[in-house]
């Protein structure tokens, strides 16, 4: 269902180029939101904004400058800023040394089921990441975050209006063994979005985090039949989400139907098994 709730508010998505953020761009859209598309690619950018009827920012998230910058020229355009989503992600490289540790996690999962537990091997997701891997990783996810807060908050706490939508993952309040450096920087989103939501909430500034499950988006392309296969047999539903079912939460934290939440973290799963 479509409505003019959001008319005239002025959304800044970030990663919305493909996946996740676009599926924000298009369902905020429908509602009457402009949208400000950022992306690291033109093309991607330019091509949302021409379906949604919106505009594009085109940095990467990581820079702290051209983030201000971007938000600053939104606002000097369109006269404010109302909805700011941190979308913007990088997931885990799927590789063949990834691919490996993954099986030796299933042979360790069926050792432990008989009660071989003397038999299970390390599967080497600490020691073998490296600074690089870690520094991207936090970067991204979480400075990109912070930036996007922070830059939307020095608009909003002087027009005292505004919504920030943080989005983490199941795996930060879920933490799962192989992808440290994912599950600690989205488990920091969700700290991070609290102590925002405390600090705004008496200026009329709401900020929650989502936390989806596995959604069958372009980011999770790479994830080989028998990954598929595993991770599906832990999801209630027996099946990944969609960008637009994800999508249609967010465009609720977004609007005036979600006016006395902030500070909350809000799950969608699919009935997740940690």
């Amino acid at each position: 269902m479509t409505t003019n709730a959001l008319q005239g508010k002025v959304a800044f998505i970030t990663g919305a180029g493909s996946g996740l953020g676009a599926a924000f761009a298009r369902r905020l859209a429908l509602d009457g939101a402009i949208v400000v598309v950022n992306d690291l690619s033109q093309e991607a950018a330019q091509a949302v904004a021409a379906e949604v009827g919106g505009t594009t920012s085109v940095f990467d998230v990581c820079d702290s400058a051209a983030f201000d910058a971007g938000i600053d020229a939104a606002v000097a355009r369109y006269g404010s800023l109302d909805i700011m989503i941190n979308n913007a992600g990088i997931a885990p490289p799927v590789t063949p040394a990834t691919n490996a540790r993954f099986e030796l996690s299933m042979a360790n999962a069926m050792l432990r089921l008989e009660g071989r537990i003397a038999e299970m091997q390390p599967t080497e997701g600490f020691t073998s990441l490296s600074d690089a891997e870690w520094d991207r990783m936090i970067k991204v996810h979480l400075y990109g975050t912070f930036y996007g807060v922070r830059a939307a908050l020095r608009h909003m706490q002087a027009q005292r209006s505004g919504v920030i939508v943080n989005i983490s993952s199941i795996l930060g309040q879920l933490p799962a063994g192989g992808p440290p450096h994912y599950s600690a920087a989205k488990a920091a989103i969700i700290a991070l979005t609290k102590s925002a939501a405390a600090e705004t909430a008496h200026l009329g500034i709401r900020v929650n985090a989502v936390c989806p499950g596995y959604i069958d988006t372009p980011l999770l392309g790479d994830l080989s039949d028998m990954m598929r296969i595993a991770v599906t047999s832990r999801l209630g539903m027996g099946r990944m989400g969609t960008a637009d079912e994800l999508a249609e939460l967010v465009r609720f934290l977004s609007g005036p139907e979600s006016s006395y939440a902030t500070g909350d973290v809000f799950t969608m799963s699919g009935g997740y098994v940690g």
